[in-house]
């Protein structure tokens, strides 16, 4: 072996959709990364990465010889059991799996206490906002949080603001690939909530329960126009916004339609995704960017990777709930928001 020459660090990936394939594809031409195979359900389907019929397989054991892992099929079910068989054997893991982290987050929270677990794209894709809420702004006080999470709802309530009913909203959505053909996830608030939990676990309360979010979550399925319109007169906005703020019972989340100035921060359009950071004395920290696509959330994910591979530590929640501050309630709304 030539001197200096080291071996390339093998790479599994699971899922091979929009975003797998440009992940596979940006793995693929990262130096020291060698893709060992691709995990998925159809290996005779085609891919869009270079060689795909040499890396894609349906067979687990591709997982078993890997360096790193990294997960980009979603869901709560085989996905998530070959990351957690993997960060079983001691191989690290790079997830894009808000639900999985959100709904298996006791299996998991060993694994990412422990440095184990890296899950930027798992939250607003490519703009980062899990690293600064678990390394930059760790060391003040959470305070609160404010964000968009969820592009698809955008993109219909932009249309409902321009006077379309939800219906035709949703079936503009969908034939510009915005939404899926089952909207449920996005439309009832179910992903938002995901994310939100995801934030809220890292930066506020390991310990806060999915259900509980789940339970102060409402879509945008049963928005009425009128109530949209009617905002839209007033220069308001509306739209899906995610919170973490302090209650009498401890931290809480939720997600639900509110009215907004139409210049406030937090009004974005299409898969842009903004978030707004509360806490004590960094006060209020904006970050925006796309929130959604197959480059985007491809870039959070391999820049984990690499992150990985260079023996970095990845995105570790609080070991503790943070102490609440007596104001904290008034970080239930955004500034300016509105209860619809």
């Amino acid at each position: 072996m030539p001197s200096g020459s080291r071996v390339a660090s093998k790479v599994a990936v699971i899922g091979a959709g929009t975003v797998g394939s440009v992940v596979v594809a940006m793995l693929g031409s990262a130096p020291g990364v060698q893709v060992a195979g691709v995990l998925v359900r159809d290996a005779t389907k085609p891919r869009g990465f270079e060689g795909w019929e040499g890396l894609v397989t349906e067979d687990p054991a591709v997982l078993a010889s890997a360096d790193l892992v990294v997960e980009v099929a979603g869901g709560t079910g085989a996905a998530a059991d070959h990351m957690l068989a993997a960060l079983a054997r001691g191989v690290p893991v790079v997830t894009a799996n808000k639900a999985a982290l959100a709904e298996r987050w006791d299996e998991f929270a060993p694994y990412l206490t422990a440095g184990k677990v890296w899950c930027e794209a798992a939250v607003m894709a490519g703009t980062p906002i899990v690293g600064p809420l678990t390394k930059a702004l760790r060391g003040c006080r959470p305070v609160g949080l404010h964000a968009i999470l969820n592009g698809t709802c955008n993109v219909i309530l932009s249309d409902m603001e321009a006077g379309m009913a939800f219906e035709e909203a949703l079936s503009r959505a969908q034939a510009a690939g915005f939404a899926e053909g089952d909207p449920t996830l996005d439309v009832e608030g179910i992903g938002a909530a995901h994310k939100a939990t995801v934030l809220a676990r890292l930066a506020f309360d390991p310990a806060l329960p999915f259900e509980r979010v789940r339970a102060a979550t409402v879509g945008v399925s049963g928005l009425d126009p009128q109530v949209v319109a009617d905002q839209v007169a007033r220069g308001r906005s509306v739209r899906l916004v995610a919170s973490v703020h302090g209650g009498p019972d401890g931290w809480r989340a939720a997600v639900r339609p509110l009215s907004l100035p139409a210049a406030h921060p937090l009004v974005t359009r299409g898969a842009v995704n903004a978030a707004v950071f509360l806490g004590d004395p960094v006060g209020e920290v904006y970050v925006r960017g796309a929130g959604a696509g197959g480059g985007s959330t491809a870039t959070a994910v391999v820049s984990d990777a690499l992150a990985a591979l260079s023996g970095g530590r990845g995105h570790t929640p609080r070991g503790a709930a943070a102490e609440i501050a007596h104001d904290a309630q008034r970080s239930a709304l955004p500034q300016g928001a509105e209860e619809l």
